[in-house]
């Protein structure tokens, strides 16, 4: 295994706390590298949606976490180059959209930079909307109505934190991304 760090023991003792520090001799991690590591990180997969006052877009994404408990926030990471970057900025409105298993096919298509009407009802996409007019997915896991409180600048991505207003979920399995391949849960 490949080490870029080295452990410094603080006070000698094993038992104390130890930091980690990068080793100078090292080289620094590169993209590619960085994004194989973090593939060891194992995540649910979500669409985020949002429409333009015509139409409504998704995108794939599985940089997606709770954020607060009071008041209940979530945030999305959204690439600069996602054509649904420029809508989730302009709108003060998104939904969040958790796939189950069975959605491999919808997690491929909302991560296509072209999506169109035919390949959507070939897999059965169907939108829904909120009391608040946000769009979502039907047939998802779960989903969360959610209005934008924030919106912050990182790297070649954009952090957007929202307010959850209101939820729905279903019974299922999640679906899952590891390793840069979608999977699913054990049978129990």
């Amino acid at each position: 295994m490949r080490s870029v760090a080295r452990i410094l023991m603080i006070g000698g003792f094993r038992d104390n706390v130890s930091l980690l520090m990068p080793d100078p001799t090292k080289e620094s991690p590169n993209a590619e590298i960085f994004r194989k590591v973090l593939g060891h990180f194992a995540t649910g997969v979500t669409v985020v949606t949002v429409d333009d006052g015509t139409l409504v877009h998704g995108m794939t994404a599985n940089a997606f976490t709770s954020v607060s408990l009071v008041p209940l926030l979530i945030l999305v990471c959204i690439g600069k180059k996602a054509r649904t970057h420029r809508l989730v900025a302009e709108q003060m409105r998104f939904g969040v959209n958790v796939l189950a298993e069975n959605h491999e096919e919808w997690a491929r298509y909302f991560a296509l930079v072209e999506q169109d009407r035919i390949t959507a009802d070939r897999l059965g996409i169907r939108f829904t909307r909120s009391a608040r007019g946000t769009p979502t997915l039907e047939g998802g896991l779960a989903r969360l109505d959610c209005r934008k409180v924030g919106w912050h600048d990182a790297g070649d991505h954009s952090i957007c934190v929202g307010e959850v207003e209101d939820v729905q979920m279903a019974d299922g399995q999640p679906l899952i991304f590891f390793r840069g391949k979608f999977r699913r849960l054990p049978k129990e």
